[in-house]
């Protein structure tokens, strides 16, 4: 759907009835729940593998996470490589392939944030968890219920996640600069937060846009909306623990 075009939505009282909507974005709100499942699991299996994570990280002496391998830098920039192309595998409309690469993508995601296990304590990391679960809660239903028209702001989300990206990357290589890290965490929560209201009102407006497609159709609608739900919760999640979590 491109940026200017915006669907006129039932009343608040007829969209309250709808339950093709309500399962709509039900289906949506489980696959992105169980992909978080699995990515908790993954990151967890293989921080708690001493195999997978001498591949993936190396250690000082007294066992800290000091930098990446090989390997694990291909894993940690992979999620955003399969972000780029995800639109191909996404927006064909076949519920099986999009199903398997929204697996997949978490699957790896997984892998890649294992991290977070080594480097801060698992009290911490549940605690974020669960605010960036009752925010993610609040903005969405902010998304759903609101009349404000967010069609437009499209543009500017992905100019300033791009932005951010490049920011997170030159801080990286370049700067590596606490203070920068800590700025570009602010930012993401005001940004992420913000980007999954915009998401939750583009998926009504998807929902009324699209009422002839197949249940085969819909189905994979349903992957494509979870999937971009799922990376705002995992970049808001980050940048929440990047700010206040207890570091082991």
């Amino acid at each position: 759907m491109n940026d200017t075009d915006y669907i006129a939505l039932p009343s608040a009282e007829e969209q309250a009835r709808d339950m093709g909507l309500k399962n709509f974005l039900m289906g949506i709100y489980q696959k992105m729940a169980l992909g978080l499942v699995l990515t908790g699991a993954m990151a967890w299996a293989v921080a708690n593998t001493p195999a997978f994570a001498q591949l993936l990280y190396q250690f000082t002496p007294d066992g800290r996470v000091a930098g990446y391998t090989i390997l694990g830098w291909i894993f940690a920039f992979a999620p955003l490589g399969l972000s780029f192309i995800s639109g191909r595998f996404m927006n064909g409309l076949n519920a099986g392939v999009s199903g398997a690469f929204y697996w997949v993508f978490v699957a790896v995601m997984g892998v890649s944030l294992s991290s977070i296990f080594l480097m801060y304590t698992g009290i911490s990391i549940a605690n974020i968890f669960f605010i960036t679960a009752a925010t993610f809660g609040v903005v969405s239903l902010v998304g759903y219920t609101t009349k404000v028209n967010m069609t437009g702001w499209g543009g500017f989300f992905s100019v300033a996640v791009l932005g951010l990206i490049i920011a997170g990357i030159a801080n990286a290589f370049l700067f590596k600069s606490g203070l920068m890290s800590m700025v570009m965490s602010g930012i993401g929560v005001l940004l992420f937060s913000a980007l999954i209201a915009y998401q939750t009102q583009s998926l009504k407006q998807l929902y009324y846009s699209t009422g002839s497609l197949s249940a085969n159709h819909r189905a994979a609608l349903t992957y494509i909306g979870a999937i971009g739900l799922y990376v705002s919760f995992i970049n808001l999640f980050l940048s929440l623990l990047n700010l206040f979590g207890g570091r082991r």
